[in-house]
């Protein structure tokens, strides 16, 4: 099966990975920093995310916008920089133009930025798949399990838990 890839930032990357981890057509979503190029070349927390045909592009796209403060600037931006990543510039054309389709769901405008991919730096492995291994921490109850609930809730039918119910 053939696979994509795409890199979302936006939030802790601990909450982001945990998202699209509980996506059915994830393949593999890899957690860190990810730079893209010019102003935006520092690294800011990410993921990579691996995906086949079970899933579109346009579906992980408003599962991002809608767990992560899409819409707010706020003092943290350069650690997490709200940002879709693209792979070619096929992919840029698509993102922005779901960008301009889905601003008619949100009241205020879009802050995210579409970004060319340029570098990415692995969390370390403690770190890593956080959630699947602490979801009793305080953090995953706090701020991972509320985003989770809202998939099942709006995206049922992506995602894994709901499917197995």
């Amino acid at each position: 099966m053939e696979l994509k890839k795409i890199a979302f930032g936006g939030g802790c990357h601990w909450c982001t990975e945990a998202v699209f981890q509980s996506l059915i057509g994830i393949e593999k979503v890899a957690q860190g920093w990810v730079a893209s190029t010019n102003k935006n070349s520092s690294f800011s927390e990410a993921v990579i995310v691996e995906f086949n045909k079970k899933i579109d592009i346009k579906t992980l796209i408003e599962i991002h916008l809608n767990t992560h403060k899409s819409t707010k600037n706020h003092a943290m931006r350069n650690k997490y920089r709200s940002a879709i990543y693209y792979f070619s510039l096929a992919q840029k054309e698509e993102c922005e133009q779901i960008l301009i389709d889905l601003q008619t769901d949100f009241s205020n405008k879009i802050i995210t930025q579409i970004l060319p991919f340029h570098k990415f730096k692995p969390s370390s492995v403690e770190y890593q798949n956080y959630y699947k291994t602490n979801p009793e921490k305080p953090f995953c109850k706090k701020y991972i399990n509320p985003k989770l609930n809202f998939l099942i809730t709006n995206f049922s039918k992506h995602t894994k838990q709901a499917n197995s119910i």
